[in-house]
């Protein structure tokens, strides 16, 4: 047992990054809208993001450096390079910034169905003391700059939230050969295609390249270690991909169509299920919200020093700036209720864009020998790489498509 936890890596933090408020409202409208039928969606999201980790965790491990300073140092192009950093400080340093608010309000959504909404009035202004509190313990585990302690606890809360999420699940007695036929019977119309989108966008999410990359050197520094890695990158995701299907199952016992959010989810459960499945799922929520409100600060600051040639290190006084200012920006969003919608909209577009260029990037350099050596990618890794890479075009064209015709978030 000992050896397994030793061995646990930046895996479990890469499916805490992907399971925010935001994959808990999208799996939550899934189910509620359209039952168990697409399963295989997310199924197929699962399969795409192990593939694209296990690269990511390859190049991290075999160059000991992340991919946001690997960018920097192969584009020899100085235009192709100024233009590719600044798309991806865009869509990873201000759009982390603008979700981090959403971090935290779903990790308050989880504490008000237990302890109630202890708001307090300041100037003639309503401030939530939740948001202040989840933002207190982020800015703690990231201040103290100890990768093993940031790991350990995050670990912890990755399986309270897996628990809370697949207990709520049991508990809705699901039919099994629906679920079955929900995972490996493809079913798509016109009303499903956007949330289909929604859900291989909220799973396979461009950030956690540069997360993944570089927190594995932090934990390993060996090729030997790289079975580790792959293992670890393995369980991690696919846990993270039940914890999501666990979400779309509970959410398929709900009959009213009034359901908006997890919240909403967590009160239509309780009249069918008793209050046990309410607190489950608070705590699932809760577990999901304060993960991603670290992990969203950190890449943010690993992506700004490896783009802009700074020390990575957890506490160099330059990394610290960077996920302060997210931190600190998502408290305020949250705790003063402000929803930076714009600030939003241009992350979706600079994500949708991003996303295929740095998987194509990730493809590139994943089959150069003066990188990785005998380690590159064999035919089996660039035929899939190259099916994924198809699908997030796709993905980034209906993102954008979203984003500036139909205006939905």
């Amino acid at each position: 047992m000992k050896n397994i936890f030793k061995n646990i890596g930046p895996g479990p933090l890469v499916a805490a990054a992907f399971i925010g408020p935001g994959t808990v409202t999208v799996c939550t409208l899934t189910g509620v809208g359209f039952g168990y039928s697409l399963l295989w969606a997310m199924l197929l999201s699962i399969i795409a993001t192990v593939v694209l980790q296990e690269m990511s965790a390859r190049l991290g491990i075999i160059s000991q450096q992340g991919l946001s300073e690997i960018i920097r140092t192969e584009i020899k192009n100085p235009f192709l390079k100024g233009g590719t950093i600044l798309l991806i400080l865009s869509a990873i340093v201000i759009g982390n910034a603008a979700y981090e608010a959403g971090n935290i309000s779903g990790g308050v959504l989880g504490l008000q169905a237990i302890c109630g909404n202890p708001n307090i009035e300041i100037g003639g202004v309503s401030i939530n003391t939740l948001s202040v509190v989840i933002g207190v313990i982020a800015f703690v585990l990231l201040y103290i700059g100890n990768y093993k302690l940031l790991e350990t606890v995050l670990v912890g809360l990755v399986i309270l939230m897996s628990l809370a999420f697949l207990i709520t699940a049991i508990i809705t007695k699901p039919n099994i050969l629906e679920i079955l036929k929900g995972l490996f019977v493809p079913k798509l119309s016109n009303d499903s295609i956007l949330t289909v989108i929604g859900l291989i966008g909220t799973t396979v999410v461009p950030y956690n390249l540069f997360l993944h990359a570089s927190l594995v050197k932090e934990k390993w520094h060996q090729t030997s270690d790289l079975k580790y890695a792959r293992k670890d990158t393995v369980i991690a995701i696919v846990l993270g991909g039940l914890v999501s299907m666990c979400i779309i199952i509970s959410a398929a016992a709900i009959q009213s169509q009034d359901i908006n959010s997890a919240a909403d989810l967590a009160k239509g459960l309780e009249p069918l299920f008793g209050s046990f499945a309410k607190y489950f799922l608070a705590m699932g929520l809760f577990a999901a919200g304060v993960t991603s409100a670290i992990t969203a600060p950190l890449a943010a600051a690993y992506v700004a020093s490896g783009c802009l040639g700074w020390n990575s290190n957890l506490k160099s006084k330059k990394f610290r700036g960077v996920w302060m200012f997210i931190l600190l920006l998502g408290v305020l969003f949250s705790s003063l209720a402000i929803k930076p919608i714009d600030i939003i909209k241009f992350a979706q577009v600079a994500n949708g864009i991003l996303l295929p260029i740095i998987a194509g990037f990730l493809i590139w350099i994943m089959n150069k020998p003066s990188i990785l050596g005998t380690y590159k990618n064999n035919i089996k890794q660039n035929i899939l790489g190259f099916i994924i890479l198809g699908i997030s075009i796709l993905l980034s064209i209906a993102t954008l498509n979203k984003v500036f015709q139909l205006n939905i978030f």
